[in-house]
This record gives C-alpha cells, sequence and structure tokens, in this order.
C-alpha cells in the first residue's frame, strides 16, 4: 500500500520535490498559498488540499520547504500576535508521522520545533537541501539531515525519492549547520572564481581557455566545474540563460546572514564569508535592476567592466 506525504511549500524548489515523490509511488496531498503552485502540483499528479490541517491528516510523512524560520515554526507551533493567531500544525499531525523540515533555517528554529515535537513523542528532522531548481526538479538534491539515527533510517525512504545524496550530520540542527557551511564555501568559490575570470578577460584571456585551464589547475572547483558564471562558456548554466535562476542572489544572501548569525553565537570566524556577503549585497544593489532576483552567478557582473 503506498505511503501518504503532506507536503507543504510548492515553490521553485517544493513543485520539483513533490513531483518525485508522486513518481516514486507516494501520494501526495500538497498545499501552498499561491494557486498557481497547487495547480502545477496537480498536474504533476499530487491531490491539491485547501489547507495545511487538511494535508496532514492521516498522513505517513510530513514534508514542508518553506521560505524562513519564523514562517516555519509559525506553522509547527503556531504563533500569535498582531491580532493574527495560528494553531500549531503538530496538534494536527498523526503521531506516527515523520516530520521532515527541508526548508532553509537558523538551527535554533529546528532545534525548537525538533523539541516540541520530542516532547509531544513525535518524530522529526531537519533535512536542508543543496542543488537548486534543476536538482529538484531532476531528483538529484543533497540532503544534509539532522535528527536521530532512527529517525535518519526512517526518513531515506523519501528523501531518497527526491535526491542522490543522503548524509546524516548529527541531531536535530546539524543539518542546518551542514547547509550553512555548504553554501558559505560556494559563495566564497563562486565570488572567487568570478573574480579570476574577469582578471583574465581583462588581460585578454579567453573565458574558455582560462576555464579548461584553471581546471586541470590547482584552481579548480565546483563553480568551475558545473556552473561556470561567465556568459557562453558552459551550455546550460543560468550564465549562458541570462542569469536565470538557479538559486537567486537573495536566497544566497540569506543563507550568508545565517552564516552570520551562526558564527556570533559560536564566536567563530569567518572572515571570507563575511566578504562573500558583502560582495552579493554589493552586487544586488548595484544599477536599477533588482538583481537579487537573478542567479548567484551572476556576481559576474559585479566584476565585469562596463562596454566602452
Amino acid at each position: 500500500m503506498s505511503k501518504t506525504v503532506a507536503f507543504i511549500g510548492l515553490g521553485n524548489m517544493g513543485g520539483g520535490m513533490a513531483a518525485n515523490l508522486v513518481k516514486a509511488g507516494f501520494k501526495v496531498n500538497a498545499f501552498d498559498l499561491m494557486a498557481a503552485n497547487l495547480k502545477a502540483a496537480a498536474e504533476a499528479g499530487c491531490t491539491p488540499v485547501e489547507c495545511a490541517k487538511a494535508a496532514v491528516k492521516g498522513v505517513d510523512y510530513v514534508v514542508s520547504m518553506l521560505p524562513n524560520g519564523a514562517i516555519v515554526e509559525s506553522v509547527y507551533l503556531g504563533a500569535s500576535g498582531n491580532g493574527d493567531a495560528s494553531e500549531p500544525l503538530l496538534d494536527y499531525i498523526p503521531k506516527s508521522a515523520l516530520i521532515l523540515d527541508c526548508s532553509t533555517v537558523a538551527p535554533a528554529n529546528s532545534r525548537r520545533v525538533g523539541a516540541e515535537a520530542d516532547k509531544r513523542g513525535m518524530q522529526f528532522v531537519d533535512a536542508p537541501v543543496s542543488g537548486g531548481v534543476a536538482a529538484a526538479a531532476a531528483g538529484t538534491l543533497a540532503f544534509m539531515v539532522g535528527g536521530s539515527e532512527s529517525n535518519f533510517d526512517a526518513a531515506k525512504p523519501v528523501l531518497n525519492a527526491m535526491g542522490a545524496n543522503v548524509f546524516r550530520a548529527g541531531d536535530v540542527g546539524a543539518g542546518q549547520v551542514a547547509k550553512i557551511c555548504n553554501n558559505m564555501l560556494l559563495a566564497i568559490h563562486m565570488t572567487g572564481t568570478a573574480e579570476a575570470l574577469q582578471l583574465g578577460m581583462d588581460n585578454g584571456l579567453d573565458p574558455k581557455v582560462l576555464s579548461d585551464i584553471m581546471l586541470k589547475s590547482s584552481g579548480c572547483n565546483w563553480s568551475l566545474e558545473k556552473y561556470n558564471p561567465v556568459p557562453g562558456v558552459m551550455d546550460n548554466v543560468p550564465s549562458s540563460n541570462d542569469y536565470q535562476p538557479g538559486f537567486m542572489v537573495d536566497l544566497m544572501l540569506k543563507d550568508l546572514s545565517l552564516a552570520m548569525e551562526a558564527s556570533v553565537g559560536s564566536q567563530s570566524s569567518i572572515p571570507m564569508g563575511t566578504a562573500a556577503r558583502n560582495l552579493f549585497n554589493l552586487h544586488k544593489n548595484s544599477g536599477e535592476e533588482d538583481k537579487g532576483l537573478k542567479d548567484f552567478s551572476s556576481i559576474q557582473q559585479f566584476y565585469a567592466k562596463p562596454a566602452p
């Protein structure tokens, strides 16, 4: 008998993830605040529902993909204030269900939700993802999971349906720490790659030739190999499609802010992470166009000299 998943949050990432669960044989109750996202989910074989409470009724798993930690806590723990109040979704999720929050949030958000779930005798893991929109659609995401060994094992059938690599980083909250560290490093090597390529171009080098040289040399890295930021050097990447995301600058800035928040709590020194955040912020606010909606590889444009 097919297992049922409640999927809450069907944006650019969540829509593809929910569709892959359907392909893997799960029944998916899908909820999102946007009608267009619900329509797309229905076309992918999900069952659209009118609210989160309806989505979780009688399910085996709950997967959420939400914009930020405040919303994650509001959904699961409830919220009140400014005349608005909401009931905790934990009141409606079956005790036997496993909750997988795939949102990228602060570790403290995950730990608060996890602690409340544990107090109620419920199973919870944080499982943020790496890979972007294309990987979400292709089912090749990487999941960094925080939770007990038993909950991690129980989550694998769902995660393996949406991703190609699934790792247990530690207890609840550890998945978020791993995601923050990974994306900080991604930001650092993308800014460095763009900087080096622009230096070469400014001194007369063909960016394709320079990329090929560095790919076989000590400067090789993921941004250069899989996601070249110079238009025309590599096919099927955002830089060759007017920097359509992909992974938006705004989302990278969010993750870098989470890294800075974590570094304050642990008194860690992250000068390169801080520099990367400053560079992406300068890029976002350069010129009249809202570059926050472009793919993060558009940082290349920050270094490029204006046309003569």
